[in-house]
């Protein structure tokens, strides 16, 4: 990730593996890690079963606050591409009960994807 990127909060692409490692004690038997976003020291993490963000607080990002948010509960999405003038691009995620949740992403990051992921696991077919 970019310095410039991680500055103004922008996504980046994770490798999958070294999340899966820090991530191992929450994940339940046979759950996969799809796609992982960096956000500066927070994460975004699809797996085939939910939404996992995490929030690193603090100095040293010891204290984490991790939210998981089941496919079944996200009732609309949205991802909005970067323009030509534009240097990022947009996630708006809408969960029962809650206030829509919004995340800026990179040019650079994973578009499709993420629309793909959001896709299988609201619609149903993970």
């Amino acid at each position: 990730m970019g310095l410039l990127s991680g500055l103004m909060g922008l996504t980046s692409d994770v490798d999958v593996e070294s999340v899966r490692d820090d991530l191992e004690p929450i994940l339940i038997e046979n759950e996969t890690i799809v796609l992982a976003f960096m956000v500066v020291r927070d994460m975004l993490v699809f797996t085939d079963l939910r939404l996992i963000l995490v929030d690193k607080q603090g100095m040293t990002g010891r204290k984490r606050t991790i939210q998981s948010i089941p496919y079944r509960a996200i009732t609309t999405f949205s991802v909005e591409t970067a323009g030509s003038f534009d240097a990022d691009s947009e996630m708006t995620i809408w969960v029962s009960g809650q206030p829509p949740l919004k995340r800026e992403l990179s040019r650079r990051s994973n578009i499709a994807g993420i629309q793909k992921s959001l896709a299988e696991g609201v619609l149903g077919r993970r």
